[in-house]
């Protein structure tokens, strides 16, 4: 048997195991990189957050990110070079963090390596018959495994898709596994770039399971932040929105486009929610002169109010009921953010997944973590055969020779 399948085997073996989990969402902030310790698998799921830190992308980075990111004309070359280099950057990263938390490689079983998201093209969003979705993201994982040493799991959206999904969110594998519990009702929300849940019912029931994006968490913000304040990368705690007041003709417009008609679940990203779909709604809405304040605070209200309503229309049917939501991502350091879904939202109860023993920010990091565990000593769990969660083993393995 080769050296490498052989080691695999035993790493599934293992009563547990060693990963580092990374993740590199549609902010481009950085590299969330998390190292796990996970044992058992499916509903059996254990893991533990050894430790955690957040490498922050240089400006360099960013703009050469930002240089294929969403757009539907690249220069190629640059393309290649960039999935390669990248790679190579999150290997070093790696590192560097192993380095600081004084870990040898040696003593890590593997790496799940997200990726960096460049485009997220489902077909409600391309909408060209002849094809299926899509999605890509960049950073070979053959680079990461050759230069850490350490066996990777990477490309996990590929098989969701070939499975009939589109692509994400994924993050309800994990949540299901490690979140759920009986007795009572959770969401859990997650508020990056791009905002999604997983609600997990009560009875645990695997069939009654459901996940969806739901639209623009923290890119608009971010992008009209940066754009006009080019010191700030973010509206930290809300300071300009704050200062504004709503525009209501231009949130009517914002939410008027036909991706909030289309049923549930569904998936969406920065190609669809970005500078340009603000700009249009303003030429629409003729609020091209508003201050940068109400358009600010009018933003954060359109995440806001496409969370709850996302929320709303799958629990409607059950809003007697009790609802604990468990926050994660950038969104949830946003106070003003946070204060409307809490307004929008009276019948549920807020935390953050901190409060469950995961800190929000390393959440997703962790998650593809479990999704490289499922990968090598999992595989179990049945949940059917539904839109936007298929039952499958997910990421390409990469070994370091």
């Amino acid at each position: 048997m080769n050296r490498n399948l052989q080691k695999l085997y035993q790493i599934g073996q293992k009563p547990s195991r060693k990963i580092i989990g990374l993740m590199s969402g549609t902010s481009l902030d950085g590299l969330d990189v998390a190292l796990c310790e996970v044992s058992g698998e499916g509903e059996d799921t254990k893991v533990e957050l050894l430790n955690f830190d957040t490498v922050d992308y240089s400006d360099d980075v960013k703009t050469k990110i930002r240089q294929v990111f969403a757009k539907q004309t690249i220069d190629f070359q640059f393309f290649a070079i960039l999935n390669e280099w990248i790679g190579m950057l999150h290997a070093g990263m790696i590192l560097e963090c192993l380095e600081k938390w004084n870990v040898s490689a040696q003593d890590i079983d593997l790496v799940a390596s997200h990726g960096q998201t460049v485009m997220h093209a489902p077909k409600i969003l391309h909408g060209i018959a002849e094809f299926p979705n899509a999605t890509l993201q960049i950073g070979d994982g053959d680079h990461i495994a050759v230069r850490t040493g350490i066996i990777t799991i990477s490309d996990f959206r590929q098989k969701h898709i070939a499975a009939g999904g589109e692509g994400a969110p994924l993050a309800v594998y994990g949540d299901y596994f490690i979140f759920g519990k009986k007795g009572e009702n959770r969401i859990l929300l997650n508020m990056g770039g791009i905002a999604n849940f997983t609600y997990l019912p009560a009875n645990m029931n695997p069939d009654e399971v459901f996940v969806t994006d739901t639209g623009t968490g923290n890119t608009l913000i971010d992008a009209f932040t940066r754009k006009f304040f080019p010191e700030k990368s973010y509206d930290k705690d809300a300071e300009i929105a704050r200062q504004g007041s709503v525009n209501q003709t231009l949130l009517d417009n914002l939410k008027a486009n036909e991706f909030f008609k289309k049923p549930f679940p569904k998936t969406t990203g920065p190609e669809l929610f970005g500078i340009n779909y603000v700009e249009k709604a303003q030429a629409e809405s003729n609020t091209q002169d508003i201050l940068v304040h109400d358009l600010l605070a009018t933003l954060t209200r359109f995440s806001a109010e496409t969370i709850s309503e996302a929320i709303n229309a799958t629990i409607g049917k059950t809003q007697d009921e009790t609802f604990d939501i468990y926050l994660s991502g950038g969104g949830m350091h946003n106070p003003l953010l946070v204060s409307w879904l809490k307004e929008l939202l009276p019948k549920c109860n807020f935390y953050q997944t901190n409060d469950l023993g995961i800190s929000g920010d390393a959440k997703e990091a962790v998650l593809f973590a479990i999704l490289a565990n499922e990968t090598v000593a999992g595989g179990k769990s049945d949940f059917g055969s539904r839109k936007g969660i298929p039952s499958v083993a997910m990421g390409k393995i990469s070994f370091p020779s």
